[in-house]
């Protein structure tokens, strides 16, 4: 079955070129080779197809299970540039206390931070992909796209009413921070899909609970940068003071729980 596995992986790596094999050296080592082959066993995964998109952390995979049905799956990359991107974001925070070590193992703490996360937002109605299952370094969850190929980013897509598209995607840092608890921290054009007219959130491995020492900031970047992108499109946007102030009253009598 193992074997398996990886032919599987080799037939990803046909007619790919020299960054694109390398890129593959990377994800594809024998430690994510056996988680791959432990969700096929579990009966998560039946067959991984082809990649879908590749981010500065890790890339993510277009994957079926035994029905046929589409899933994704996030494998984290444990380069040594990743490991330093990611740090800044484990070190320090007091979900994930005691997890600074090696290299491998804050990935894999990183890898935990995004399920977690992603199922706080789910739970909190806040649309993003449903987590599934996580093991070390790679995250299974949620295909947000169809047959033909995934949902499109926000900057990719042509909004009929940008004032409407923007009131949705202030919604994730409002409620975001009052239901879920969370701040984003890295909001944009880039972490966010359209899919069937309607906003998700993606990305969601740097989001911080909301009593994190420097949230308030991120809070603001967030809301900045939605503006930016959304005042460029046309759309009436709200004061960023304005957006943060309810933003925060919303979360004022709101405590967060792990």
């Amino acid at each position: 079955m193992f074997a398996h596995v990886e032919r599987h992986v080799d037939a990803l790596k046909t007619n790919r070129t020299g960054d694109e094999r390398q890129t593959d050296a990377e994800v594809f080592d024998r430690q994510t080779l056996m988680v791959i082959y432990d969700f096929m066993t579990g009966g998560l995964i039946d067959t991984v197809h082809h990649p879908i998109s590749t981010g500065k952390e890790g890339n993510v995979f277009y994957c079926t299970d035994e029905d046929g049905e589409p899933l994704a799956l996030k494998i984290f990359r444990t380069s040594t540039s990743t490991f330093k991107r990611v740090s800044k974001y484990i070190e320090g925070y007091p979900r994930f206390k005691g997890a600074a070590g090696t290299r491998p193992r804050m990935i894999y703490t990183w890898t935990n931070k995004e399920y977690r996360n992603l199922q706080r937002y789910y739970e909190a109605d806040i649309p993003v992909p449903e987590p599934i299952a996580f093991r070390k370094n790679c995250l299974l969850m949620e295909y947000i796209g169809d047959e033909t190929g995934p949902a499109p980013q926000l900057k990719d897509v042509s909004l009929d009413d940008p004032t409407e598209m923007y009131d949705e995607v202030v919604s994730f840092i409002i409620d975001g921070y009052r239901d879920a608890h969370l701040v984003h921290g890295d909001m944009s054009e880039y972490n966010i899909l359209v899919w069937e007219g309607e906003p998700v959130l993606i990305d969601c491995g740097q989001a911080m609970t909301a009593d994190f020492y420097n949230a308030k900031e991120f809070l603001m970047r967030d809301i900045v940068n939605v503006n930016r992108f959304f005042a460029n499109r046309g759309a009436d946007v709200i004061d960023p003071e304005t957006i943060m102030e309810e933003t925060l009253r919303e979360g004022d009598d709101e405590e967060d729980e792990e």
